[in-house]
């Protein structure tokens, strides 16, 4: 198959995911799902991603880049991490997991699910449920 046939089904499937997704499929949306999910799975800032629309000769304003993301995100397509107050990355692995952060870096590493044991949690308030827990290990050399 030549490659042109591969990008095509690319395409296809970043085209279908965000449309399962109940997403229009604009190109400036068509063109950040690329980099996102043309790479597996991945952590990316917002700044980052920005850097390589443009590397990749996009031509997307961060305020798009922000925006896309948080749509991503509420599409559930895509998981948000809040490292710090003022730092997200955002995780195109989607499934229940935790990660390791490594100050300095600033950089995400995952741990899976079963590999930590949360065996007590406090009971919910009133009118409210637990729908998951984010485990955060942040790391130093």
């Amino acid at each position: 198959m030549r490659d042109g046939g591969r990008n095509d089904e690319r395409q296809a499937a970043i085209v279908a995911k965000l449309k399962s997704a109940g997403l229009r499929t604009t190109r400036p949306r068509v063109a950040l799902a690329h980099l996102l999910f043309g790479q597996g799975d991945r952590h990316i800032t917002a700044e980052a991603l920005h850097s390589e629309a443009r590397a990749a000769g996009l031509s997307i304003s961060q305020a798009t880049i922000y925006n896309t993301l948080n749509q991503f995100h509420e599409a559930g397509i895509l998981r948000e991490v809040q490292v710090e107050k003022a730092r997200s990355y955002f995780d195109t692995n989607i499934s229940d997991h935790h990660h390791f952060y490594v100050e300095g870096e600033g950089r995400l590493i995952d741990i899976e699910q079963n590999a930590i044991s949360v065996d007590k949690l406090p009971s919910s308030p009133e009118g409210f449920r637990v729908t998951g827990v984010d485990v955060v290990i942040r790391l130093t050399k």
